[in-house]
């Protein structure tokens, strides 16, 4: 019967002290229930309470105590009291008790008060509570366990308010928040209470006490789920690192705390911590062997990191690896992780269905992951190297992408030199930019957790062999015995040599002066110097003599196209495409027809079908210029006389057409003055666009014996796609655009979906082209069946296709596409209201 005598008296007396502090008046009576409230919260021998008492008033008054202040905020009292008064009995009793409930409390009456001067209080007493270390004595009596036995709910609602406080502030505070309570100072804050009390733990555990990290955990875990890892373990992990150097205290709590982490917030913590953390010796030292003792864990290192995402940093892709390596008990994992990103980077589809950044992502872990490979285990893992290497090269070289081939080699380069078969090594030819680069200095692993020295302007001095050292010598020794007056010279060698580093070799023979020379030399000449002459002649006498260049335009472009560089001329590709290019707008509609015809034909490579495509687009990019008063009329002359032209392709009729479409566009009510419309101007390629253009249709599902355009030949469709679409481009306001458009929408539908992201690049282009060509009007009208599943087509490829350039170009597509029809509706408004 005596036990509940002292929970009883200090019932009794809160309850006094509650009746006072809401009735009376006199200030000394409130000043006295508040210093009784007081004593139950002081601890030492001068304290007129006891322990036990002191424990039944944390457990069962002390969160009362905190609502009646909170709801007594506006009574005449607390005026009464002076600020001496206030501070130390009213906001006392929020910094002096269970910290917990003293936070829980403050962030309740925030949330309740309207703006004034008590919400204002309250906040004050809030950043006083944070400034003073109340959060680090929270998370300690957690750690000892000396709290209250909370239910789940309580933990739940105290974790929330803990971690969100930042948004729980700003949301009621709003332009009134204070700086403390901002993500920026906030949660660096929480991370130094973190550390505070991890220290506790530490000193505890070296003098014999038992302590739980389990609400530790789960409030890193919280704050990282909620997007604010960066923030905290910005603190945490350096200071970690450095204290788990050399105490395996430490070592024990931080892999402890880790352990602790709930499941459902592992990822966030790790992927935090593998960025913050300088290497992979300070990520082992705080989790330890995670990765071999929790799943979750373990799937996150192994393969999330690695496989599905690829955000990160190269850096983070040598911690998680190094990470792995550095334990025996780990490097099995490491074999795995292997074998794992081999076959992601040998697999064909992924090659041509994954983001760019994603392949450059598995390949940098491929050659990470090799380079910590010890003899051994290479040995071991040769034939499975050997395959990802040949099979994934394959997959990599017949992409159409440059940067995916040039991927490829660099990769199969340093496997082929790491495995060293047969003393053989893969050596490719391409240009070296900072990505091969990068590529290359994977296979060097870097000791410690200081990260890679960077290379003076990213290329290392090539150092100098013993050959070049024994040239430079022995030039330095000629010169010296030409110099030096005093070597033993004959009298004839005293005569100083005639300079002739400037001299110039004179030509046997002297460049043709006909077009028909050219011709001859080109077909049977066997000397380098008149076949070189004669190409670098051609161009400008075709354009000067037109009417000799059409009489041999397509017999020469014949010997152009077939003709291969056998004597390593220089600048031999542009040459001949140049020459090719002036044969075509000279003479037409021939050579267009001959190109044309050609590029279905058997027995061509696919360089030459390349270079038909170029020729016609770079051709047609000639043409399509305005025609001005100062051009040469035989020009126009030849261009527009003898033609065959399509239905519709008059030039006058054209002229027609346009002026009247501008006109009808600006037919529209606006205020102030309106810019004059642009004077339509003639070009040469509008006439004969059909030409160019529809002949590249005819035969495109057809596979020859050589050539399967829908099958292997990717990029060949791609090209072709995408110089269909510069044609589109080219023919914009010409008569003929609206036929080009609705035949060049019905080519692409058929391929939108191909599994090449360079030929979903040229149908995407071509679309565009299509939309910024056609009239408008056409658009409804011809097309109004094609609109809605185009539109819900791009609307899918803008949202979900792998490449960013293909998003890009679906997303300008759909706006090109409202513009337009947004444009044409206003038109017929216009129209409507005027008549």
């Amino acid at each position: 019967m005596e036990s509940p005598a002292p929970n009883t008296e200090v019932r009794l007396a809160v309850a006094q002290c509650f009746r006072t502090l809401t009735t009376s008046t006199d200030t000394k009576d409130i000043i006295a229930s508040l210093q009784t409230l007081h004593s139950y919260l002081d601890e030492g021998p001068e304290s007129k309470t006891t322990s036990v008492e002191r424990a039944e008033f944390r457990r069962a008054h002390f969160t009362r105590t905190l609502q009646l202040l909170i709801s007594n905020v506006q009574a005449d009292w607390l005026l009464s009291l002076t600020a001496a008064q206030r501070t130390e009995l009213w906001d006392g009793l929020f910094l002096k008790g269970p910290p917990e409930q003293a936070l829980l409390a403050l962030m309740e009456g925030i949330g309740e008060l309207r703006a004034g001067l008590n919400l204002d209080r309250l906040v004050s007493i809030t950043e006083r509570f944070l400034q003073s270390g109340r959060l680090a004595d929270l998370l300690w009596s957690y750690c000892l366990e000396t709290g209250p036995s909370d239910s789940p709910q309580l933990r739940e609602t105290l974790l929330g308010r803990i971690v969100a406080l930042p948004d729980f502030t700003a949301n009621r505070l709003h332009l009134n928040n204070k700086p403390l309570f901002l993500p920026q100072q906030y949660y660096p804050l929480l991370a130094t209470e973190m550390l505070t009390a991890l220290q506790r733990t530490c000193q505890a555990l070296k003098d014999g006490t038992d302590c739980s990290l389990t609400f530790m955990a789960q409030t890193l875990g919280k704050v990282c789920i909620q997007g604010h890892s960066g923030l905290v373990l910005a603190v945490l992990a350096p200071r970690l690192s450095a204290c788990t150097r050399s105490d395996m205290v430490w070592q024990r709590v931080c892999w402890k705390l880790l352990q602790n982490v709930p499941q459902r917030w592992m990822e966030s913590v790790l992927t935090g911590l593998v960025q913050a953390v300088s290497g992979p010796d300070a990520l082992g030292r705080i989790i330890g062997n995670l990765v071999l003792t929790n799943k979750k864990a373990q799937y996150v290192i192994t393969h999330k990191l690695l496989l599905l995402q690829y955000k990160y940093e190269t850096q983070v892709l040598r911690t998680v690896l190094g990470y792995l390596a550095a334990d025996r008990e780990r490097r099995p994992l490491l074999i795995q992780v292997l074998r794992s990103v081999s076959q992601a980077w040998a697999n064909p589809s992924a090659v041509k269905h994954t983001p760019l950044e994603q392949q450059l992502y598995v390949s940098k872990a491929l050659l990470l992951s090799v380079s910590l490979l010890t003899d051994c285990e290479l040995q071991e893992l040769r034939s499975d190297l050997l395959q990802c290497m040949l099979g994934g090269m394959q997959s990599h070289l017949d992409s159409s992408v440059v940067r995916v081939r040039r991927m490829g080699m660099v990769v199969g380069e340093c496997l082929s030199t790491r495995m060293d078969i047969n003393n053989t090594k893969l050596t490719f030819k391409y240009d070296q930019d900072e990505e091969t680069q990068e590529l290359h200095s994977l296979m060097t692993p870097v000791t410690g957790d200081e990260p890679e020295a960077e290379p003076v302007n990213g290329v290392d001095s090539p150092p100098r062999t013993s050959e070049t050292t024994q040239s430079s010598q022995n030039e330095s020794s000629q010169n010296k015995s030409k110099t030096d007056p005093g070597s033993d010279l004959d009298s004839d060698d005293e005569l100083a040599p005639y300079d002739m580093s400037a001299d110039q070799e004179l030509n046997k023979a002297s460049p043709p002066r006909y077009i028909r020379d050219c011709l001859e030399t080109l077909i049977s000449s066997e000397d380098p110097v008149r076949v070189e002459l004669s190409l670098r002649a051609a161009e400008g006498l075709v354009r000067k003599n037109i009417f000799a260049a059409r009489e041999i335009s397509v017999q020469l472009t014949k010997v152009l196209l077939h003709m291969e560089d056998k004597y390593n001329i220089n600048g031999f590709q542009s040459l001949r495409q140049a020459n090719m290019v002036a044969l075509t707008v000279t003479d037409c509609i021939p050579v267009t027809q001959y190109l044309t015809t050609e590029f279905y034909s058997l027995n061509y490579s696919l360089r030459q079908r390349l270079d038909i495509l170029e020729v016609l687009a770079l051709a047609a990019q000639e043409l399509s210029k305005p025609i001005t008063e100062k051009r040469n009329p035989s020009v126009d002359i030849v261009a527009s006389t003898d033609l065959t032209p399509y239905p519709g392709d008059n030039p006058v009729h054209w002229r027609q057409v346009v002026e009247k479409r501008i006109q009808s566009k600006t037919k529209r009510l606006s205020k102030g003055a309106t810019q004059p419309p642009a004077k339509a101007t003639a070009n040469r390629y509008a006439p004969v666009a059909g030409h160019f253009f529809f002949p590249l249709l005819s035969n495109y599902d057809k596979p020859q014996v050589t050539f399967d355009l829908l099958g292997n030949d990717h990029l060949v469709l791609g090209r072709l796609i995408h110089t269909l679409g510069l044609l589109m481009h080219l023919a914009v306001n010409a008569p003929i655009a609206a036929q080009m458009g609705r035949a060049l929408l019905d080519f692409v539908w058929a391929v939108r979906y191909h599994a090449d992201q360079m030929v979903r690049r040229g149908v995407l282009f071509a679309v565009c082209s299509v939309f910024l060509s056609m009239p408008s009007q056409n658009l409804l009208v011809d097309l109004s069946d094609q609109l809605f599943e185009t539109r819900t087509w791009l609307a899918d490829v803008a949202e979900g296709d792998p490449d960013a350039d293909c998003r890009s170009l679906a997303v300008q597509s759909l706006v090109l596409l409202d513009k337009s029809l947004k444009k044409q509706l206003q038109d017929q408004q216009a129209l409507s209201t005027e008549s």
